[in-house]
């Protein structure tokens, strides 16, 4: 594959990640973004002396998350839930969220603590289900994004510039 037809499908990848369009109804509706301008600012800090910046940052977003995942579900598994423990585990998944600008998994966790609050399991689970679904879906894309610029750079090309009005 040429460098610019994978230069175009990154282009189309992270315009993706911003703006979410249904075709579905017969009128476009545009739904909230996968990401938001955080992410494009943590773009920016990557330059020649770090390379691989946004990969190490998003690689260790996942893992976090993964374990954060793992422990919400273990502490939401229990017999006595220790709520406290279940908003904590949420509030760092918010922050890691936040940081990398996963905005769909952030505002999930806002909704998840609150039923934390309230101590609602039933709430709480859906809501689990709900950020596990929003992380996976954030997850494959990054994931695909960060793949098409490995195959840009390794075929000579430069990542496209590209300004997203947010």
């Amino acid at each position: 594959m040429e460098v610019g037809q994978i230069q175009r499908q990154w282009v189309d990848c992270m315009k993706s990640l911003f703006i979410e369009v249904s075709t579905l109804l017969p009128t476009i509706k545009t739904l909230e973004g996968f990401l938001d301008a955080q992410f494009l600012q943590l773009k920016q800090l990557q330059d020649e002396t770090n390379p691989e910046f946004v990969v190490e940052v998003v690689s260790l977003f996942f893992e976090d998350s993964e374990r954060l995942l793992a422990d919400l579900t273990n502490a939401l598994d229990q017999k006595a839930i220790d709520f406290k423990k279940v908003d904590a585990h949420v509030h760092q998944l918010k922050g890691s969220s936040s940081s990398i600008g996963a905005q769909r998994v952030k505002n999930a966790c806002i909704a998840f603590r609150s039923f934390c609050e309230e101590q609602n399991v039933d709430a709480c689970l859906r809501c689990l289900q709900q950020v596990k679904q929003e992380y996976f879906l954030v997850k494959t894309k990054l994931e695909t994004l960060l793949g098409l610029e490995q195959q840009i750079v390794g075929a000579g090309g430069s990542i496209p510039m590209m300004e997203l009005s947010l």
